[in-house]
């Protein structure tokens, strides 16, 4: 049966026409395929097949296939279009009559003040010619035979000279000439926008910037919004009066900050910067010449001002008589280390101060409070330490009393005599209190005396200086030194203004973990409340809260006043000054320019140096050995004193160098710096953090604790100490003489010798004598007794010696022998 049987060959049905095509395959083979292709159909309408509802819906659509109800709508938005069109140019008509009529008032304004001035100068100029009128005539008159007539003069002020001054105007000055019609013309033609109303005239090129000509105006929705910004504001949309301001102009400024304290966009101050021929951005700074000039072109006031005007800020007016309150005394304890100081003001605190600190002694600028009675009393406990000579000026800076603590029992000290140096500098008031006088050898006497020879005369020996004998452990005493610091109180009447912005001095700082950065501050005048915002030295800050010397938060702190400040940025100096400013702003601005200046001043003592004093540091360092340290202790006083003190270690060989020194708990950054200057870190009342730690465990940098500046100085001097060279000892162990010289081949000169006293090695050193003068150094070659070398020769022995590398001996000469000893040394 066929495949084809009751079935119709495959293919397009309908209107399709058949054809061949020829396929060509590889080598050579080709196939004729037969295809079909379909014809277009077209569709012609059959007559009468239009319905009526067809013929109605073709004749209610437009060509674009829109309905009527669109084509209102469409023509109604056309209308109101074209009807804001016409508001839009009837506005613009508006203000470009305005604008016309106000550079025809500014450019009448300008006629009339050059009219003016022309004018002026006019009138002096003719007063100076009747002056030389008159004057030449004068001299014509006396010149003059007498009874000639005299020459008709014109009248003084009249007419004559107005043809000459109108002549002197030219025609273009006068009002209504020909040359101010032609000027009025160019403005008024300037002042019409070109290309009619076209607000779309293209875009805005450089060119245009620059030359600041019109370009592109504002677009339809831009004046909307803005008429409707107006309408908000109740505002009229009429051109507003430029305000003229008086702008404050340092010595280098922003482009973004020039232009805030213009108040103008920043974008104009670049445009006009442009202008100029400068290209800067709103973050560059400019000089103060260019700023002028360009807050002269945007019509606004100059004020020059310098950078340290920024701390004119600070109020430094004087306080009246009427605002001035009584305030408590500032009494700071001095003397030497272990005299008592602590101990004594534990008693009058009934407090047990001493006991916390760290190997019995005072390593802090320690501030409290005492109630007498109804006076309060704030002292300031020093340490007698050496090291500590920088923390005993301040105390005796921001005091009005020292007490100067003198053992009984050891009298008066090197520190004692600082301390007493300190007080005299400062121009303080001295009491003189003697402790210890229940210890045994105690002698009170000894100690005036000894005061007296440092110009201390105490009242007991004729002198104005108060003394008072006490005893910290009983008590004894106490009384009668309170009532001495009342009497010197009232003497010095001690007022100030608690009605003021605080001032006060740092007298601890140190960094918290918990609270941050901590300033104890003992306010001097005003008081310092909650919430102020300050500046103290290169920090600034805002008082967050406030504890007293007992660890509790109080809102305010009046004048003699110390408490712990929590709120700064930034750890302070010891001794850096506090003052309260109006705002963050201004606070920012003086502690920015205070560490300006500090990096000035440290780039300009690097630059001093010259080339010479370089070259020679260089070559001076080359002989000296250098121990760096990384420091890191809990307070700034306590940074400050062990710098100094490591300072002071070392000589003309060896010397101590801090390489930093800061306030916190030792971090990564020390030890990535101790461990790519391969220096150990110190550590004073201070740990490393778990970081750190990890840190110098994988570097291998050494960690060391301290809480005893004794032991910390003491450990650093026996470090250096290993950095001297040996001291090198000579012993000398021996003479011999020469009694007769042999040539022996392969050897050189051989001198025959005894042993005339101690003996002869073969490793010592030698010097050849010569009339007791030393004519060779060295070692020697061989020492031989008879054939055999021998190691030593004893007193009284005959041996052979000969020299390394020198032959020249003689009969009679004296071989000193001597041996080099190793002595190591130690740093004072």
């Amino acid at each position: 049966m066929s495949d084809t049987d009751g079935k119709k060959p495959l293919g397009l049905s309908g209107g399709a026409r058949s054809g061949q095509v020829k396929q060509s395959f590889a080598r050579g083979r080709t196939k004729n395929v037969v295809v079909e292709t379909k014809r277009k159909r077209v569709m012609a309408p059959k007559p009468g097949t239009n319905t009526a509802a067809q013929a109605s819906a073709q004749g209610s659509k437009s060509k674009a296939g829109a309905t009527d109800a669109e084509m209102q709508r469409r023509l109604r938005a056309l209308q109101m279009a074209k009807a804001q069109e016409a508001e839009d140019a009837e506005r613009r008509k508006r203000e470009e009559e305005e604008r016309a009529a106000d550079r025809e008032r500014r450019r009448a304004e300008a006629e009339a003040k050059e009219r003016e001035e022309r004018e002026r100068e006019e009138l002096i100029k003719q007063k100076a010619e009747e002056d030389e009128r008159r004057k030449r005539e004068a001299e014509e008159a006396r010149n003059r035979p007498a009874g000639a007539p005299a020459a008709a003069t014109p009248p003084a002020g009249g007419d004559a000279g107005q043809p000459q001054r109108q002549r002197n105007l030219g025609p273009d000055a006068r009002p209504g000439g020909p040359g101010n019609d032609a000027k009025r013309k160019r403005d008024d033609d300037s002042g019409k926008p070109r290309g009619g109303d076209n607000r779309r005239s293209g875009k805005l090129t450089v060119n245009q910037a620059l030359r600041g000509g019109e370009g592109r105006t504002r677009s339809l929705a831009s004046m909307r919004r803005k008429q409707e910004r107006q309408r908000q504001k109740g505002g009229s949309s009429g051109p507003q009066e430029k305000v003229m301001r008086t702008v404050q102009l340092p010595e280098a400024i922003t482009v973004a900050e020039l232009a805030n304290r213009m108040t103008e966009r920043v974008a104009d101050v670049v445009k006009s910067l442009m202008q100029n021929g400068i290209m800067a951005t709103q973050t560059q700074t400019i000089d103060a010449d260019t700023a002028e000039l360009i807050i002269e072109e945007f019509g606004h006031k100059i004020q020059r001002v310098s950078d340290a005007d920024v701390e004119q800020v600070i109020d430094a007016a004087d306080d009246k008589a009427e605002d001035l309150k009584p305030r408590p005394p500032v009494i700071t304890i001095m003397g030497h280390v272990d005299h008592g100081k602590t101990s004594l003001l534990d008693a009058i605190r009934n407090a047990r101060v001493q006991a916390g600190e760290a190997g019995g002694i005072t390593q802090h600028i320690g501030a409290y409070q005492v109630k007498q009675g109804d006076t309060a009393l704030t002292f300031l406990d020093t340490p007698g330490h050496a090291a500590f000579t920088s923390m005993r000026a301040r105390g005796a800076q921001v005091t009005d009393i020292v007490i100067l603590v003198v053992a009984a029992d050891d009298a008066v000290m090197p520190q004692t005599i600082e301390a007493i140096n300190h007080a005299k500098a400062a121009g303080v008031p001295m009491i003189v209190a003697i402790n210890k006088i229940d210890a045994p050898g105690a002698d009170p006497d000894k100690v005036r005396a000894d005061l007296l020879r440092q110009e201390v005369i105490v009242e007991k020996m004729s002198g104005d200086v108060q003394d008072v004998e006490v005893s910290a452990l009983k008590g004894d005493g106490l009384d009668q030194l309170l009532e001495a610091i009342a009497l010197q109180a009232e003497i010095l009447e001690l007022k100030a203004n608690p009605g003021r912005a605080a001032l006060g001095a740092v007298i601890e700082a140190k960094l918290d973990v918990g609270r941050g950065p901590v300033a104890t501050v003992l306010v001097q005048n005003g008081t310092l409340n909650t919430g102020d915002i300050f500046v103290v030295g290169e920090q600034w800050g805002k008082v967050r809260a406030m504890e007293n010397d007992q660890g509790k938060r109080v809102k305010a702190a009046g004048p003699s006043v110390p408490v712990e400040v929590l709120g700064i940025n930034g750890t302070p100096q010891a001794g850096d000054v506090l003052n309260v400013v109006r705002s963050e702003a201004q606070a920012r601005e003086i502690a920015a320019f205070r560490e300006q200046q500090s990096k000035d001043k440290r780039a300009a003592l690097g630059a001093a140096t010259t080339l010479d004093q370089l070259l020679a540091k260089a070559k001076a360092d080359e002989s000296v050995s250098e121990l760096s340290l990384v420091v890191k202790a809990d307070v700034q006083g306590s940074a400050e004193a062990i710098a100094q003190a490591l300072e002071k270690v070392g000589n003309e060989e060896v010397r101590v160098r801090v390489l930093h020194s800061g306030v916190g708990a030792i971090t990564e950054s020390d030890i990535t710096l101790a461990e790519a200057s391969k220096t150990p870190v110190i550590g004073f009342n201070v740990r490393a953090n778990a970081p750190a730690r990890a840190a110098a465990n994988q570097k291998g940098v050494e960690i060391r604790y301290y809480s005893v500046i004794y032991d910390l100085v003491d450990d650093v001097k026996q470090a250096a100490s290993g950095l001297l060279s040996a001291e090198i000892k000579e012993n000398f162990i021996g003479y011999a003489e020469i009694k007769e010289v042999f040539r022996v081949t392969g050897v050189g000169n051989v001198a025959g010798c005894l042993v005339t006293e101690g003996v002869a090695r073969r490793s010592a050193g030698v010097r050849l004598l010569r009339d007791d003068v030393v004519v060779h150094e060295g070692t020697l070659k061989t020492l031989k007794r008879f054939k055999d070398e021998v190691k030593e020769v004893q007193s009284g022995q005959e041996c052979g010696m000969a020299f390394e590398r020198y032959d020249d001996i003689r009969v009679g000469d004296v071989i000193e022998i001597f041996e080099r000893e190793e002595v190591e040394r130690t740093l004072a």
